[in-house]
């Protein structure tokens, strides 16, 4: 599939996600927009998540200014692609996909809080608690990651019961303790060596390859993995299928997090959203530090050679998923 063909595609996945974002906060959007009544038609499946007039307007804005502050939506985008090679049932992908947005929006506004990450900037608007405050920030995160289970649980059948058991289980554990959460305290625990180190001695302790791995095969791995297996437990496929993507979704994570701190280095704020070159003034734990920006780049084909190759069950049908693994290691926001 060439480029324009993937970004069309990207870019149709990232519009219907966003519509059905909208419909789900329903009319009192931070952002300004007139959406759909909450609690009527969410998407064209009929959800019924919980009426407007139980949610605290300040926390329907927060959270509305955290969802639908733009971004590529790519992990909605894998949930689509891997499940069209199942013919998985469309209402139940279009419920994973939401729920994995949520989850991310979720990481994202705490990534940014004062006491992680301390970003002021996101998707070149400022973060949620530079735009309210921390304690609005913080409660708009749980309940985006709440919110997630609640979309991903609901209207079960006979049919489609067991399937919905298996996603709200995958994504707990990818969102968890020894998922993305588990990630980011290994990673805040990295930055409190270093900068100990370089108190103590007036230089960082080079950071470890493989606990580099680690941190961010949790901390940015293990949702996209989801994402990317999520179309083979919809579409009921057995588990040579999910290993693949299982797999797939590895590589895809690392190279992400990798052409991610490539961009700390080489990138600018306008073309990044953020502010570049914080992670390195900050001590974080990358694949710059590990292994110098020409071995990362090295590592990072690597990497998308070893997704490319994880599709090879599937064929011509798996192209999608293939461009997704180019523009991830190719992208320069």
């Amino acid at each position: 599939m060439d480029e324009a063909k993937f970004k069309a595609e990207l870019e149709r996945i990232a519009k219907e996600t966003d519509q059905d974002l909208k419909a789900l906060f329903g009319t009192m959007s931070a952002m300004g927009t007139e959406n759909t009544q909450e609690g009527a038609i969410f998407g064209g499946t009929g959800l019924n998540i919980h009426a407007p007039e139980d949610v605290p307007l300040s926390l329907k804005e927060t959270m509305s200014y955290a969802a639908l502050s733009g971004g590529k939506r790519f992990r909605p985008f894998l949930v689509h692609a891997s499940s069209a090679l199942f013919n998985a049932e469309q209402s139940l992908v279009k419920q994973t996909a939401l729920a994995v947005e949520c989850i991310h929006c979720y990481s994202l506004v705490h990534d940014d809080l004062p006491a992680m990450d301390n970003d002021e900037l996101r998707r070149g608007q400022p973060t949620l608690w530079k735009w309210r405050d921390e304690a609005a920030a913080i409660l708009a995160g749980d309940s985006l990651q709440s919110l997630a289970f609640e979309i991903l649980s609901a209207n079960p059948t006979p049919l489609n019961a067991l399937p919905k058991a298996k996603l709200v289980n995958a994504l707990a554990a990818a969102a968890g303790k020894a998922g993305m959460v588990g990630g980011q305290v290994r990673d805040l625990e990295a930055e409190t060596k270093s900068t100990e180190s370089k108190n103590g001695s007036g230089e960082a302790a080079p950071a470890n390859f493989a606990d580099v791995i680690t941190i961010h095969s949790q901390k940015t791995g293990a949702l996209i993995s989801f994402s990317a297996e999520s179309g083979a437990i919809i579409g009921g496929a057995d588990e040579q299928s999910r290993a693949a993507l299982r797999l797939y979704g590895e590589k895809l994570g690392l190279a992400f997090q990798l052409r991610d701190d490539i961009l700390d280095i080489e990138g600018s704020a306008e073309e990044l959203g953020k502010t570049p070159g914080k992670d390195e003034a900050a001590g974080k734990a990358t694949f710059i530090t590990a292994l110098g920006l020409e071995k990362a780049k090295t590592f990072l084909e690597n990497l998308h050679q070893g997704a490319i190759y994880a599709l090879e069950p599937f064929g011509e049908k798996a192209d999608h998923l293939r461009a997704a693994a180019t523009f991830v290691c190719k992208r320069n926001s």
